[in-house]
C-alpha cells in the first residue's frame, strides 16, 4: 500500500513565486507614479495657494515686494522646496522636487504673477 503525502511540490511553489513577482514588477511601478503625482498635486495647491495670498497681498499694498507679518509664509514640504522671487510688479514661485520627488520627469513647477503654474515637462501640465 502506497501512502500519498500531501502539500505542494518545488515546481507548483517556483509558479507561484514567478506569478507574484510578475505582479509586483507591474504593480511597483504603476503605484510610485500614483505617490509621486499625488506629491506634484501637493505642490500645485501649495503653489496655488501662495499665489492666492501675493494677490490677496498686493490689493493691500503698493507692491508684490515687502515684508511683514501678513506677508505669505512659504510651506515647508519634505518633496518640493518653494523658493519665492518678489519685486513691485511681479513674482514668482518655484518649486523643486526633493528627497524622494528628486528625479521626477515632472520637473520643476514655476508660478508667475497673473499666469497658471507649469511644469517644466510640458506633458505634465494637461
Amino acid at each position: 500500500m502506497r501512502v500519498r503525502s500531501s502539500g505542494f511540490t518545488l515546481i507548483e511553489m517556483m509558479i507561484v513565486i514567478a506569478v507574484i513577482a510578475i505582479l509586483a514588477a507591474i504593480a511597483l511601478p504603476a503605484f510610485n507614479e500614483q505617490v509621486r503625482k499625488s506629491r506634484r498635486s501637493e505642490a500645485m495647491a501649495d503653489v496655488g495657494t501662495l499665489q492666492l495670498a501675493m494677490e490677496r497681498w498686493r490689493a493691500d499694498h503698493p507692491t508684490y515686494a515687502g515684508s511683514g507679518a501678513g506677508y505669505p509664509a512659504v510651506p515647508v514640504r519634505s518633496h518640493y522646496l518653494i523658493t519665492p522671487t518678489a519685486d513691485a510688479t511681479t513674482y514668482t514661485f518655484t518649486a523643486s522636487p526633493q528627497n524622494a520627488q528628486a528625479g521626477d520627469r515632472c520637473g520643476n513647477l514655476v508660478a508667475t504673477a497673473g499666469q497658471k503654474p507649469t511644469w517644466a515637462t510640458a506633458s505634465c501640465n494637461q
